[in-house]
């Protein structure tokens, strides 16, 4: 009996089969109808692939490495707070704890006043900062791939506090000569998060362009001017974790070009919490109550970070979880809706498993504190969270860029395989969250111009 009910077909199966058989009955009885279901299938063939969205692709990327003599120490640090003559005795003692259980190591990279004999960051000072990292990455970025700049059909440049008059796309311009008719866009005032978010930019400029181009990416932050001197604990902490870090991207939507491109975009989402409050001042520029400038990290930034997370994760899930770890947090959610309000005692306790998604992930390099929030959201281990720990050590908070250091460090390490999908997340302020999803074309292997390349093998730190 066991063996015969092995070949029973389903109702459904057999309705089904009936179905395609009469529909394939009438088409050949009937010559005009079967021309007629070939011209449709062949218009909604035709409809269907001149309308979809064209591939966009990471050709490659390149991060910028200051000069060895730009690397910042406790030691270093302590002599340029002592230098500026600026900070109360209690401040100092401050950031020195600050910096200790940072998480940043002795090889982070400071900008070039904070070595002078009078340290004063001027006009100066900044542009010299940005030139530095923004030239460095787009020379490196053009040479390895070999796309002249009179290919470049956009220009994308971020910078989340520095914008300067002529732009730091126009600045771009004029150094690499690019087209008279290229479109140029500058993004400021959106933290950390814009380097994923100038990514999306770039891939919705291309999926709806008729035309087969190329955007060029450039993702700087200037800390030069947003150094605070002053005794707000708040603002205090920027100055123990940011650091200097560009880097610089190629995006196209040239289908020629997936046998060489690192990596095809899959998806992206970005999401604006700034409708409260709470998380719209969680990281804010100010002033002081001595009128000191400086960006306040304040006690909500982290649960902000969170609770955010939480509802940027709502809108991504559905979109890259397999059926059954999105069936579970489906059912999670509903519960948490249905019991939400009443004295009840059940608890959506389903996390998905994003590891059934995704092989590697760049996440947020904040802080230390801010890596552990992501990771008990995500519920990712040491492991998982390696490259971002790893990244804040040897860079620091490079702001927008620091995604883009954490795959230079899966390059070095040769841990990206082909068909490999990379989530890179970042946070911004406002309060914002952007995504990216990537599927790796390739095995990724370390490049001449990685910023790893001379201290890989120090890396992962041992416990």
């Amino acid at each position: 009996m066991k063996s015969s009910s092995h070949f029973k077909f389903p109702q459904a199966s057999i309705l089904g089969i009936l179905i395609m058989l009469t529909f394939l009955h009438l088409l050949f009885s009937h010559s005009t109808l079967s021309l007629s279901c070939i011209w449709l299938l062949f218009i909604l063939s035709l409809y269907y692939y001149s309308s979809r969205p064209n591939p966009v692709f990471l050709l490659d990327f390149s991060c910028f490495k200051p000069d060895s003599n730009q690397k910042c120490n406790l030691q270093s640090s302590q002599s340029f707070v002592r230098r500026t003559n600026r900070f109360t005795d209690e401040s100092e003692e401050f950031m020195r704890k600050i910096f200790l259980k940072s998480g940043l190591g002795d090889e982070t990279y400071a900008p070039k006043f904070v070595f002078q004999s009078n340290p004063e960051a001027k006009l100066e000072s900044v542009m010299d900062e940005a030139q530095q990292g923004m030239f460095s990455a787009v020379s490196s970025l053009l040479s390895k791939t070999g796309i002249q700049p009179s290919l470049i059909n956009s220009l994308i440049v971020t910078s989340g506090s520095f914008s300067p008059v002529p732009s730091l796309s126009s600045l771009i311009v004029n150094r690499f000569k690019l087209k008279p008719d290229i479109k140029t866009y500058n993004l400021s005032g959106m933290g950390c998060s814009s380097g994923v978010i100038s990514i999306d930019l770039a891939a919705n400029l291309l999926k709806s362009s008729k035309e087969i181009g190329y955007a060029l990416v450039v993702i700087n932050e200037s800390i030069s001017l947003n150094w605070y001197f002053g005794d707000s604990r708040p603002m205090l902490v920027t100055n123990c974790i940011f650091r200097v870090g560009s880097a610089a991207a190629l995006i196209t939507n040239d289908p020629n070009c997936r046998r060489v491109a690192k990596m095809e975009l899959v998806q992206s989402l970005r999401t604006h919490h700034g409708a409260s409050d709470r998380a719209y001042k969680a990281a804010f520029q100010e002033e002081d109550d001595k009128g000191n400038l400086g960006f306040a990290l304040t006690k909500d930034l982290i649960p902000v970070a969170g609770a955010y997370l939480r509802e940027h994760i709502k809108i991504l899930a559905p979109r890259v979880l397999p059926l059954n770890q999105l069936a579970m947090y489906a059912y999670s959610v509903i519960c948490s809706a249905a019991t939400s309000g009443k004295n009840s005692k059940f608890k959506p306790i389903f996390v998905p498993d994003f590891t059934k998604a995704f092989d590697h992930f760049c996440i947020h390099t904040g802080g230390k504190a801010v890596i552990e929030q992501v990771g008990r959201v995500l519920r990712l281990g040491d492991v998982l969270t390696e490259p971002a720990r790893m990244s804040l050590h040897r860079f620091g908070n490079t702001s927008s860029s620091l995604v883009f250091y954490e795959l230079a460090y899966f390059e070095a390490k040769r841990r990206i395989k082909e068909g490999d999908r990379v989530w890179m997340l970042a946070f911004g302020t406002g309060f914002k969250v952007g995504s990216l999803v990537w599927k790796s074309l390739s095995d990724l292997g370390q490049q001449s111009d990685n910023p790893w390349d001379d201290c890989i093998h120090n890396y992962p730190l041992k416990q």
